[in-house]
């Protein structure tokens, strides 16, 4: 039977698969002009036109086959590097975090590819897309694994971490990444080895093309000191403290570093620090990021990321390339 989407007016907040498509009942809760400034960083951004928790993978892979082809379809976690323009978002927003959330040691080897012979001893991680970064870190060190201890300055979801090949302190994810588990538009599931995708700085994408979002991946380290890795995400921790803005709202870094060079810099190099428009201000603290003073409106730290844009370009020649995506409708 063919599934049926409903109009907005036929969803009921919470309801767990009222009147949802026909066919499988879906399990998760339905939420209608949801403010997105709920479930993003930078606590801004105007309302999804619909949003959808899934109770599990499984429940999520029946909403995607539900949705019609031609609907926008979202997927976010804690929407660390992510802005909602004013005017929302169309479409269905799928909120994975604190529902895909399972993490394991995992034991299984079959069908994952071995690990290089420079590695040595490792074990493997499972950890689902709704994963925060950190926990990843500190579930690492706890079962004597080492090297994922730069995971605790990702202040994103696993499946973010995928998506963008997110890394600081001198490593990114996919260095780890053994396998990952994705969801295409018509919610099939695939088990992808690492070789199947283009990797870059700050940027991943399928050899073969096609849209697929990261529902999980098997992230592979050496076993080693698990003391000395909690006390290398202590410090870790205590630098992000040090260097940027924690107290206030905000998406992380807005750029990427340009070759050779730190974003950072040119932006205090270009007298930007403290530039502000409305409530959005380029932070004191740390020129990469942008926070919100209270009340900032999308259109506010919009303004300000374009304005450091074009003044970087003009003093510098560099154009800077944004690390944060901007998405939905201007009011």
């Amino acid at each position: 039977m063919q599934a049926r989407f409903l109009a907005p007016e036929d969803m009921r907040d919470g309801g767990a698969g009222q009147g949802w498509p026909e066919g499988p009942a879906l399990r998760g809760r339905f939420l209608h002009n949801e403010p997105m400034s709920r479930h993003v960083s930078w606590r801004a951004g105007g309302p999804a036109q619909r949003a959808y928790v899934p109770a599990d993978l499984e429940d999520l892979c029946l909403l995607l086959q539900a949705i019609p082809q031609e609907e926008p379809v979202h997927m976010t976690g804690l929407g660390s590097n992510l802005l909602v323009r004013d005017g929302g978002m169309r479409g269905v927003v799928v909120l994975l975090h604190g529902t895909m959330n399972k993490l394991a040691f995992e034991s299984r080897s079959f069908g994952i590819p071995p690990a290089p012979a420079e590695m040595g001893d490792t074990g493997l991680i499972y950890a689902e897309a709704g994963v925060a970064s950190p926990k990843v870190a500190r579930f690492a060190a706890n079962h004597n694994l080492v090297g994922a201890e730069f995971l605790a300055g990702i202040p994103g979801t696993v499946g973010g971490a995928l998506a963008m090949n997110a890394g600081c302190y001198g490593d990114e994810t996919w260095n780890h990444v053994a396998q990952v588990l994705t969801v295409n538009r018509q919610g099939e599931l695939n088990e992808r080895p690492a070789s199947d995708y283009v990797l870059g700085y700050r940027h991943v994408a399928l050899k073969e093309g096609g849209e697929e979002w990261f529902m999980a991946g098997w992230l592979r380290f050496p076993h080693g000191d698990g003391e000395a890795a909690r006390v290398r995400i202590k410090e870790l921790l205590q630098k992000r403290i040090d260097s940027q803005p924690l107290s206030q709202p905000n998406a992380g870094s807005v750029f990427r570093n340009p070759p050779g060079d730190f974003a950072a810099r040119l932006i205090e190099n270009c007298g930007l620090k403290g530039l502000r428009i409305g409530n959005a201000q380029v932070s004191e603290k740390h020129a990469n990021f942008i926070v919100n003073l209270g009340g900032a409106s999308a259109a506010d730290i919009e303004a300000v990321i374009e304005k450091v844009e074009e003044v970087v370009e003009a003093k510098t020649n560099v154009r800077l390339i944004r690390e944060v995506r901007i998405i939905g409708g201007r009011k």
